[in-house]
């Protein structure tokens, strides 16, 4: 093969893998609103009928100014996501929204957003956060104060906790996919259903079955609203 022959393969095949390991596919036009009533199955959303979108399609009265409640929460925080199933107008934009309030003590609980990298800024109070990376498991933590910003790489395990006694906290964060997901890590563990065999836990862990039945038997709450 020649060596033009080479080079252009090498090109073609990193085309192909930067496509591929993007989190939402780049548009292909100025903007393609969800068309969440369409019977066609795709990965996201097909595009509603140009001609029919308004402004109202990339707009949402979401009150993310206003306080939310955390006092029902076991982890006390309260997670306000501003993704396509609420703003159709983010389908293939590659970016969503969220507020996260804070009770005194509170944390959102380690997690991860398996299609979104993460960057947070602190609008009020202190937050303790942190990441940890793929083996070895390093783990890169910080105390942000107001104003502060920290990101969260796509996929990595993270988390943040208000360790004010008697002050909330409230934070803003970006993500980078119009649906980013989330795993919270007890919950999947302990609170999938169906129930993981705590034959396969109590070996993970390396504790008695009985302290395994003891966390599935606990109610596994979705902080995110």
């Amino acid at each position: 093969m020649a060596v033009s022959s080479y080079f252009l393969l090498a090109v073609s095949l990193a085309l192909v893998a930067s496509q591929a390991i993007a989190s939402d596919p780049s548009p292909l036009q100025d903007f393609c609103v969800a068309d969440k009533d369409s019977p066609v199955k795709v990965n996201g959303f097909v595009c509603k009928d140009p001609m029919a979108v308004n402004a109202d399609d990339f707009f949402k009265a979401a009150n993310l100014d206003k306080p939310r409640n955390t006092m029902g929460s076991k982890v006390g925080s309260n997670v306000t996501l501003i993704n396509v199933m609420q703003l159709p107008g983010l389908n293939t934009l590659g970016i969503s929204l969220a507020r996260i309030d804070y009770a005194p003590l509170g944390e959102n609980p380690p997690h991860t957003h398996p299609r979104a990298t993460e960057i947070l800024t602190v609008l009020e109070g202190t937050l303790y956060v942190g990441f940890v990376t793929s083996n070895p498991n390093k783990l890169f933590a910080k105390v942000l104060n107001r104003g502060d910003v920290f990101v969260f790489p796509e996929g990595l395990i993270h988390f943040q906790f208000n360790p004010a006694h008697n002050k909330p906290a409230v934070a803003l964060a970006g993500l980078s996919s119009q649906n980013p997901g989330v795993i919270t890590i007890a919950g999947a563990v302990f609170g999938s259903k169906p129930p993981i065999s705590d034959d396969v836990l109590a070996k993970a862990f390396q504790v008695g079955k009985e302290t395994i039945d003891w966390l599935q038997a606990q109610f596994w709450e979705n902080n995110h609203y």
